[in-house]
């Protein structure tokens, strides 16, 4: 691993544990760093901590990967596990020890839940006060032991916080941490501080639940002389309700907002924006997102997951995309939930037809419904709504319209001029010849104009569904 990074180089890292999917508190974290990164020119990097052998999951790990690629964070260099570094890890408690910042403790954990037992029941502080911490090692007994950093005793830890500002820990609330347990495994506390150090971070960017562990990590930092990197903790998010988040609000894997359909653009975009503001700002692209981002505009306060805000969001990347780009989104979203997915003849009519699904869509399954007329055969499957719309009367004007069309110029202006025509013949509506229209061309009673789906579809298609719905 190389030594610190110089300070003018940013060096950012999403560690996530591999014990789930990533859900998308975590994908924001990740975001926000490789926001904080990219925009400075920086690297991004990736640490697995898998050092919980027991929960953590190759499957886990994979999961994570995935989530990372479609949401379109690409990170620098190789991931690092946290558990391949162990002997590193140890290295340093080593390191610790030899200098005296750190000292063997043999208490064991049946004399740890006495000691912590009888504070109780003293109404006094349950932090751990080893016997160890100053007894010469002369006079250490042999048997296990861990190794504990030797924490101040007074006075006062800050945490200079790039969003909370300076937070000041009381040095008599910290206990003297384990680094190495007495099976000669390091804790998470010390391997997060040796990998950030050798990985060259500069920037933990992390959520604010970590606050409390920065003012214990720092103990590590100074009594190894290394710089102590700028700490920006970020609010959780919480749900429309204000509690804390739950599936029931949406916090759910990166995968799922997948298959829901929304664009992985439109996903960075809103989460972006969720505890993060640039001005009045909703809608932007990454290359804006990573020039603007910067710690002062991160709220103090816990973010609100909105499925509202989030359609919105949806809405106008998919107003805004290239055709060709929702087409591959959407091969992309049938991938995804083992969908059919489209021959190139398909792909190319549902190109050719974006400008009529798009409008008011949010969603890629929303395009796909609206586009539901171009991707389907004969014979039309209607829904029941669409059924109702052809009494005899309907299926009447159907008959009489077909004619016409046989020798009408295909154009949206002829179209339209039959259809009016015929509407004033029959002294209704044009509204009402729309609707057996819409049964006949797409099965529905809600599509796009039935002149886009005519001329879409060409003369000979639209002339054969009519004349089926007709029958």
């Amino acid at each position: 691993m190389p030594d610190a990074a110089p300070s003018h180089d940013v060096v950012t890292r999403f560690a996530p544990s591999p014990t789930g999917f990533l859900h998308i508190g975590g994908a924001r974290t990740a975001l926000f760093n490789w926001l904080y990164a990219r925009g400075r020119g920086g690297k991004f990097l990736l640490r697995i901590e898998d050092t919980d052998r027991a929960r953590s999951t190759p499957e886990a790990t994979h999961a994570i990967l995935a989530g990372l690629d479609w949401l379109g964070l690409d990170y620098d260099d190789e991931p690092v596990s946290q558990a391949d570094r162990a002997p590193r890890h140890a290295e340093v408690a080593q390191a610790m020890l030899a200098a005296g910042h750190a000292y063997k403790c043999f208490s064991t954990p049946e004399e740890i839940a006495a000691f912590r037992e009888q504070a109780r029941v003293e109404s006094r502080s349950t932090l751990f006060q080893s016997p160890w911490r100053d007894v010469n090692p002369a006079d250490h007994p042999d048997g296990a032991y861990a190794v504990r950093l030797k924490a101040p005793r007074d006075g006062v830890t800050v945490i200079r916080d790039a969003v909370q500002g300076d937070v000041t820990i009381r040095n008599d609330q910290l206990d003297d941490m384990i680094c190495l347990r007495s099976d000669g495994t390091p804790t998470y506390m010390l391997a997060v501080v040796v990998d950030d150090h050798d990985m060259g971070v500069t920037h933990v960017i992390r959520g604010d639940d970590h606050l409390n562990n920065a003012a214990r990590q720092i103990q590590v930092y100074k009594a190894m002389g290394w710089d102590i990197p700028v700490f920006a903790h970020i609010p959780l998010i919480h749900g429309p309700d204000g509690k804390k988040l739950s599936k029931r609000h949406g916090s759910l894997g990166v995968e799922e907002y997948r298959a829901m359909g929304y664009p992985a653009a439109a996903v960075r975009n809103y989460l972006a924006r969720l505890g993060w503001s640039h001005g009045d700002d909703e809608f932007f692209t990454d290359e804006q997102a990573q020039a603007w981002f910067d710690f002062g505009g991160i709220g103090k306060g816990p973010a609100r997951f909105d499925f509202k805000k989030l359609d919105n969001i949806s809405g106008q990347h998919i107003a805004a995309m290239a055709p060709e780009e929702i087409v591959l989104q959407v091969q992309d979203y049938l991938d995804a939930t083992g969908g059919r997915p489209l021959s190139a003849p398909e792909a190319r009519l549902l190109g050719q037809a974006m400008d009529s699904l798009r409008p008011g869509a949010k969603t890629l399954p929303q395009i796909l419904e609206k586009a539901r007329f171009a991707l389907i055969a004969r014979p039309i499957d209607r829904d029941e709504k669409a059924e109702k719309s052809l009494d005899d009367v309907s299926r009447g004007i159907l008959r009489e319209l077909t004619p016409q069309l046989r020798t009408a110029s295909w154009e949206r202006n002829t179209l339209e001029e039959i259809l009016n025509a015929l509407a004033e013949a029959r002294d209704t509506k044009f509204g009402k010849l729309a609707a057996p229209l819409r049964a006949a061309l797409a099965g529905r009673a809600v599509t796009p104009s039935v002149f886009d789906m005519m001329l879409l579809l060409g003369r000979d298609e639209s002339i054969a569904r009519i004349e089926e719905a007709a029958r």
